[in-house]
């Protein structure tokens, strides 16, 4: 059957990190069981409504781990899935019990993903990190002891706070772990205007030194046998996210919850961003719908291909008119374009230059 994905946003949080921009909230975990019975309900209209068997489940947020297991697996109860459905579920390292993921792992979850970050104390304190230096440690034995199979560590690089060295440090750290993860992503840190982090010019990234960690981190992977799979995630083979193929390959996809995104055959729309918003108006009867857009099918090209380009798979060589002005940040394979290692932090100026963005 074809990919189709449930995406479950949770919006609370215990601290927000100096980064953070996205829908979360550390004030509001009085709102948690209003909050899922309002889920609930919408996944139940969305039932009525015919909704598909999903082939992945994602609850992102947020600090999914925040609420307590069962109310969470009561929600994932509700969505109905395929036998073989890839279930994940975000979890702050502080919340990594063996008797937290153990009731995952009953319930029905299959795969886990840990904000990491990093595991250098510094670097930790100037994200706004709260655990411990030894928290990928911890992790590691509880999701073996539980009996997880696939599962992946996010760290970010960046911080003015850290050097070259730390991000070495953080990588053998991950990768001498007795169970290291089979998949690892690496973001960029970004300061988002209205964080924290945004907010203090002193705090921004250095541009070159991020991408000089960047670089470290692909090189280090690839050399213990992790394959790079998108700008962001490397995978050793058999335990890529299929989630998160989802997007990557423009299937259809459904979210639940406030500020969750939806997408059907070209129609993108998305949930009211605030959970009492959101709450609210399920309560009254209504649909949260905070607003849609209808993709053209020029957008939906340029999309498809923006999207393919920044994965391993590429793009045919025909999505360009010419590779002359951007030759050295692309390779080209049996017809086919991908990023050179070089050229995926510089992705957009890839992108810009596909037929399909002109």
């Amino acid at each position: 059957m074809s990919p189709f994905g449930v995406y479950v946003h949770v919006p609370f949080c215990a601290h927000r990190c100096d980064y953070c921009a996205f829908a979360t909230y550390a004030d509001r975990d009085h709102l948690m069981d209003d909050y899922v019975d309002a889920v609930l309900e919408e996944i139940e209209w969305a039932r009525r409504d015919g909704l598909e068997i999903a082939t992945s489940v994602f609850f992102g947020g947020g600090t999914p781990s925040r609420l307590a297991p069962e109310r969470l697996l009561a929600i994932l109860d509700a969505i109905p899935r395929t036998d073989d459905a890839e279930v994940t579920v975000e979890c702050n390292p502080e919340d990594a019990s063996v008797e937290r993921l153990a009731a995952y792992r009953r319930g029905g979850v299959n795969r886990m993903s840990f904000g990491v970050q990093s595991t250098q104390p510094a670097v930790l304190a100037d994200l706004g990190r709260r655990h411990g230096t030894m928290a990928h440690v911890e992790v590691a034995h509880a999701v073996h002891e539980v009996g997880f199979d696939t599962w992946n560590m996010d760290l970010i690089v960046g911080s003015r706070a850290e050097t070259l060295l730390d991000v070495e440090r953080t990588l053998d750290d991950l990768l001498s772990l007795e169970f290291a993860p089979p998949h690892i992503s690496c973001y960029a840190l970004t300061p988002e205007p209205g964080t924290p982090l945004g907010q203090d010019p002193t705090r921004h990234p250095d541009e070159d030194e991020t991408a000089d960690a960047y670089d470290l981190v692909g090189r280090v992977l690839e050399s213990h046998g992790y394959v790079w799979e998108e700008i962001s995630n490397w995978a050793r083979p058999g335990h890529e996210c299929r989630h998160n193929h989802v997007y990557w390959e423009q299937d259809d996809y459904v979210g639940f919850g406030s500020a969750a995104h939806s997408h059907r055959q070209g129609r993108r729309f998305w949930n009211v961003r605030t959970p009492e918003r959101f709450i609210a108006m399920v309560r009254d009867g209504l649909r949260p719908l905070g607003g849609e857009e209808n993709l053209d099918e020029h957008t939906k090209r340029f999309e498809h291909d923006s999207l393919a380009l920044r994965t391993s798979r590429g793009v045919p060589i025909e999505a360009f008119a010419s590779l002359d002005e951007i030759a050295h940040l692309v390779r080209v394979r049996d017809g086919r374009v991908t990023l050179a290692a070089n050229g995926r932090l510089l992705a957009n100026q890839v992108i810009v230059r596909l037929r399909s963005a002109e």
